[in-house]
């Protein structure tokens, strides 16, 4: 079975593991705990907090270790905004993102017009996923708390650009909060060459476990909590954290920047041609996402007249497990929100299947290209 759903989740990598294993066994203890146990976990949750900051460009103080991609938007998004809010001299209640963003991201946002009254502008894409820099620049305004773009799209693998982003938010003086999730291990995340305010990762995008994440928040960012209890994060995000998790995620993200370069490369190359193979061999396939701005490990596509769910059936049936798009949003009868604001209709969004490879990926994907267009036929037939 070849497995090429790795923008749902990817396995945990021997190293990861290998690094994690003595704070699950030896060195058990809680890091808030005075004692030797307590305080071996400390000095490594303070250790991977570094490791973490420098991968990203950030100061240790910055880093929020979360339960995942999800949590770090949750607590970004409301986080930042409530804060600004709450400043007596800068009551800003405004927010700027992109209809094509994670769930996570859309509904922290939509809590945040229900619940705390704030406005949001939502700028459209073009036919390929890119939100123009001049657009979202228009969008700001005085009251805008707050900016949220995904750096690269979950679904189609799209990837903005960021320092442009970054740089004309700032120029209206508000925030710039970066979705990174899909786009660490492919794409540079340093905030000197960004310019982001606020950044979320997931580690089990990098070979870390489920259930690790990051908030990268900069210090002069007021940053209001969602959890409250013992104060752990320096006050952003309370509860005991996970030690084994954290030094995983750094382990992961540290040897994903490593790799970064070289991989994406290689992946590239063998992207494209099986793009190409797919586009030659299978009549009603078309390409989604930008062509060229797209991330290396990332390959989506509709085939009018079939059904996605059934072309994953028999692509698995052949042996390649993929999926139509967000995990987070599997067994939605609903079609793909991110095709739909590309201006894709809703019955051609259905049929959208998207394949995403690991880093370590080396062979061409001929065999696959292959099953797809036996798939496509088998369902159109």
């Amino acid at each position: 079975m070849l497995y090429l759903d790795n923008a749902a989740t990817t396995p945990v990598r021997p190293e990861v593991l290998e690094a994690m294993m003595p704070y699950l066994t030896r060195w058990y203890g809680n890091p808030s705990s005075h004692h030797t146990v307590g305080e071996a976990a400390a000095d490594a949750l303070a250790d991977a907090r570094s490791r973490v900051a420098r991968v990203l460009g950030l100061r240790a103080g910055d880093i929020v270790f979360t339960s995942g991609g999800t949590e770090a938007n949750n607590l970004g998004i409301k986080g930042i905004a409530i804060a600004a809010a709450l400043r007596r001299d800068d009551r800003r209640a405004h927010i700027v993102t992109t209809p094509i963003e994670h769930e996570s991201v859309l509904e922290s946002i939509d809590y945040l017009e229900r619940v705390h009254g704030f406005a949001a502008t939502r700028v459209p894409v073009d036919a390929d996923g890119r939100v123009p820099v001049d657009a979202v620049a228009a969008a700001l305004r005085d009251d805008t708390a707050l900016v949220v773009v995904g750096y690269a799209n979950n679904e189609i693998g799209t990837i903005q650009d960021a320092a442009a982003l970054a740089e004309a938010v700032h120029a209206h003086g508000a925030p710039l909060h970066l979705d990174a999730v899909q786009a660490a291990g492919w794409l540079p995340l340093s905030a000197t060459g960004l310019g982001y305010d606020a950044i979320s990762l997931a580690g089990h995008k990098l070979g870390a476990p489920k259930g690790t994440g990051v908030l990268g928040v900069r210090g002069r960012i007021p940053l209001e909590p969602l959890l409250h209890g013992g104060g752990q994060e320096r006050g952003r995000r309370s509860g005991t954290e996970d030690v084994a998790g954290a030094v995983g995620f750094a382990t992961a993200l540290e040897l994903a920047e490593q790799e970064r370069v070289e991989a994406s490369l290689r992946v590239t190359a063998i992207r494209d041609r099986f793009i190409a193979r797919v586009l030659e061999r299978v009549p009603s396939a078309r390409l989604t996402g930008d062509p060229e701005h797209r991330l290396p490990g990332t390959a989506s596509f509709t085939f009018a007249g079939t059904s996605g769910e059934a072309v994953l059936l028999e692509l698995e049936r052949r042996g390649v497990v993929s999926s139509s798009g967000s995990a987070c949003a599997a067994g939605s009868d609903e079609p793909s929100h991110v095709l739909v604001a590309m201006g894709v209709a809703p019955e051609v969004a259905q049929t959208a299947v998207r394949f995403t490879f690991p880093r370590w990926l080396n062979a061409p994907l001929d065999a696959v290209a292959d099953a797809v267009e036996a798939s496509v036929a088998a369902v159109a037939g």
